[in-house]
């Protein structure tokens, strides 16, 4: 993320957003120095966990033991308690649990766990269109680059665009968001999705929004598509945010 950060300021043609991206850098350099949270927001903690078809998990269960893992790194990293217990009645859970848990069988005998610390502002920001097939991607490329445009300054960009195109409703908004763990920049190994993703950055960067919403080239980092077969009468885009505190991991066990 560092580095895409630089490559930003490199090519940032507006005085303005070259200062943004230089006090985004500055703040991730005190931050990493000092041990301090990127951002006041530090998210709501969401896994994806790729569990294999012969790993059997004892004394407990795989949902607690994430969960555990989540309470004590958010309280012993002095993290903001973000997580209310129901949308309606706000109560604070105090420890930013539960987590948001995704579960996939995959094989072999490993637990493939990821982790995005997904702050709510660019969450906020998020877009899901049932299209139609005659929409094509003229349709999708628009639906993204207006969701962009109509979000302006409110993710925090520059950011890093996460698409998912395809399979359902639900499954084309976990695409999106999916998406968002890849390394940042790293084309998709399809080329016919690479050129996508790069067509859309184009389209996206040319809306001038610029670091902080104040105008320049760099409103994104980097766009991730990621995309899943589809019914014939169906062409599900979603859109998703991550903003320049992009806070991921992976690990293997």
């Amino acid at each position: 993320m560092l580095a895409a950060l630089e490559r930003a300021r490199a090519i940032e043609e507006s005085e303005i957003g070259r200062s943004v991206l230089d006090r985004l850098l500055e703040n991730a350099r005190v931050a990493r120095e000092k041990w301090f949270p990127i951002c006041q927001d530090t998210g709501s903690a969401v896994i994806f966990a790729d569990l294999g078809q012969d790993l059997h998990v004892t004394n407990g269960t795989l949902e607690d033991a994430i969960n555990e893992g989540v309470r004590q790194g958010y309280r012993e990293g002095y993290l903001r308690a973000s997580i209310v217990r129901g949308p309606l009645d706000r109560v604070n859970t105090q420890d930013n649990t539960p987590a948001i848990v995704y579960y996939r069988i995959v094989p072999g005998d490993r637990l493939d766990l990821a982790m995005l610390a997904k702050g709510a502002g660019c969450d906020n920001m998020s877009r899901l269109a049932m299209l139609t097939p005659s929409d094509g991607y003229k349709g999708a490329a628009e639906f993204v680059t207006r969701a962009i445009s109509e979000a302006g300054p409110n993710p925090s960009p520059p950011l890093i665009v996460g698409v998912g195109m395809g399979g359902t409703f639900e499954q084309a908004a976990l695409l999106s968001k999916r998406a968002l763990l890849r390394p940042v920049g790293q084309p998709h190994s399809d080329p016919r999705l690479a050129e996508v993703e790069a067509d859309l950055l184009r389209r996206i960067n040319d809306l001038g929004i610029g670091p902080a919403g104040f105008g320049g080239r760099v409103t994104a980092l980097a766009v991730h598509v990621e995309s899943h077969p589809t019914h014939i009468a169906s062409l599900p885009v979603a859109v998703n945010l991550d903003c320049h505190s992009h806070r991921a991991g992976r690990i293997v066990l």
